[in-house]
C-alpha cells in the first residue's frame, strides 16, 4: 500500500480526501495534520467514526518519512513554505491552493491582486516545476511531477467545457462570457458571511464579478491552445445549495455547426477521458453531486447561431478532492480511475 498525508485534514477538501482514500484499494493514510490538532478526525467528524480514527497532528508534529505522497488541502499561502520539505526528500505534493498552478511567477501575482493576497511568492524557485493538475491534458507531465497544482473548482469547469472548441479554433469570439453558479461549500468549512445560513437561504448572489481568480488560470491554459489570445468575462454566482457547479458559457462559432457535429467533435475528444461525459440533454449538478465526473453539454443555438456550452461537477470532487486523487493515481501508477468510480447521489 501506498502512504499519504493529509495536510489541511479538517476542512471539506481533507475529509474529501478521506472518504476516496478509505476505500482506495491501494493507498493509505499514514497521518492527518491540521492547525485544529489534538482529537481524532473522528471526534471532530462523528461520520468517519471506524472509517478513520487517526489523530489530527500540528504541523510541528508532522512526519514525513515513508510517505509516498502528500496532499495539501490548505488556503492560498498556508503550505506554501512547507511543501519544500517534502519536494527536497523526493516526496510529490499535490496543492490544492493557487500557490502552484503557475509556472510564471507574473502569473501568480495577478492571481494573487485578484484574491487581495500579498502578491509575494515563499517559493519562486518551485513554480517552473508545478504542473498543473488537469489529467485530462497533462497526464504525462503529471507522471512525473514534483508540484501538482489541483486547479481551482470554476477553472477546471471551464476549462473541460472550452478545451475541445479552442483547440479545435471554433470560436469567433474574442471574449467568451460565463455565467457560473456554486454551492456554499466553495466558501469552505469556516464560519462567515458567505456561508452564513440566514444570509444564504433563500439568496442568491453574484462576487468578483469579472476579476475572479480561477480567471488567471483559465485564461493561461486555454491561451496554451489558442494563438488568438481569448479572453474570459465571467460573472460568478453563489446559491443556497451544498455543493455543485453549473457554469454556461456563450460566443459566436467560427463557422456553421449543428448542435450534432460539435456534440460528435467533443465526444471524440474526450473519447479516452473516463470521467467527462457530453450530453444532448439539459443537464444539472444532481448528475454529478458525489464523483469526479464532468458532465458537458455543447450546442449551437438554432435561432441566433451561437454556441453555449453548460458543464457541471461537483466542485468537492471533480473540483477538490477527486481530482486530486485522479492526479494521485497517475503520479503512482495507478489506474486512473481507481477509487474514483462512484456513481451520483440520487435523489
Amino acid at each position: 500500500m501506498k502512504k499519504a498525508l493529509i495536510v489541511g485534514a479538517t476542512g471539506f477538501g481533507g475529509i474529501g480526501l478521506i472518504d476516496i482514500i478509505s476505500r482506495h484499494p491501494g493507498l493509505e493514510i499514514a497521518g492527518l495534520v491540521a492547525l485544529d490538532h489534538g482529537k481524532k478526525i473522528s471526534d471532530l467528524y462523528p461520520h468517519l467514526k471506524g472509517i478513520c480514527d487517526l489523530p489530527v497532528c500540528s504541523p510541528d508534529e508532522m512526519q514525513i518519512d515513508n510517505i509516498d505522497i502528500a496532499f495539501f488541502s490548505t488556503p492560498d499561502r498556508a503550505g506554501m513554505q512547507l511543501i519544500k520539505k517534502f519536494t527536497d526528500k523526493g516526496i510529490p505534493v499535490i496543492d490544492f491552493s493557487g500557490d502552484f498552478r503557475f509556472n510564471s511567477l507574473k502569473d501568480y501575482e495577478l492571481y494573487a491582486a485578484n484574491k487581495s493576497m500579498d502578491i509575494n511568492h515563499y517559493e519562486p524557485s518551485l513554480l517552473p516545476e508545478a504542473v498543473y493538475g488537469l489529467p485530462e491534458k497533462f497526464s504525462e507531465e503529471i507522471k512525473k511531477a514534483k508540484i501538482v497544482g489541483n486547479p481551482g473548482c470554476f477553472a477546471i469547469t471551464m476549462i473541460l467545457a472550452l478545451l475541445p472548441a479552442i483547440e479545435k479554433n471554433l470560436i469567433a469570439s474574442e471574449t467568451i462570457f460565463c455565467d457560473g453558479k456554486t454551492g456554499v461549500s466553495g466558501a469552505g468549512v469556516n464560519p462567515g458571511r458567505a456561508n452564513s445560513y440566514p444570509l444564504r437561504y433563500e439568496n442568491t448572489n453574484t462576487y468578483r464579478e469579472g476579476t475572479h481568480q480561477h480567471l488567471v488560470e483559465v485564461e493561461n491554459i486555454l491561451n496554451r491552445f489558442s494563438s488568438e489570445n481569448k479572453k474570459i468575462l465571467f460573472v460568478p454566482q453563489i446559491v443556497p445549495m451544498n455543493r455543485g457547479i453549473l457554469v454556461s458559457m456563450y460566443g459566436d462559432p467560427k463557422e456553421k455547426l449543428t448542435t450534432d457535429e460539435i456534440i460528435e467533435i467533443y465526444t471524440l475528444y474526450y473519447k479516452n477521458s473516463p470521467f467527462v461525459a457530453i450530453s444532448k440533454n439539459s443537464i444539472s449538478t444532481a448528475d454529478v453531486r458525489g464523483t469526479n465526473r464532468c458532465i458537458i453539454r455543447p450546442a449551437i443555438d438554432k435561432r441566433t447561431g451561437k454556441f453555449f456550452i453548460c458543464a457541471a461537477i461537483d466542485n468537492l470532487m471533480k473540483g477538490q478532492s477527486g481530482n486530486a486523487v485522479q492526479n494521485a493515481n497517475i503520479i503512482l501508477g495507478f489506474e486512473e480511475t481507481t477509487g474514483l468510480m462512484l456513481n451520483p447521489m440520487f435523489p
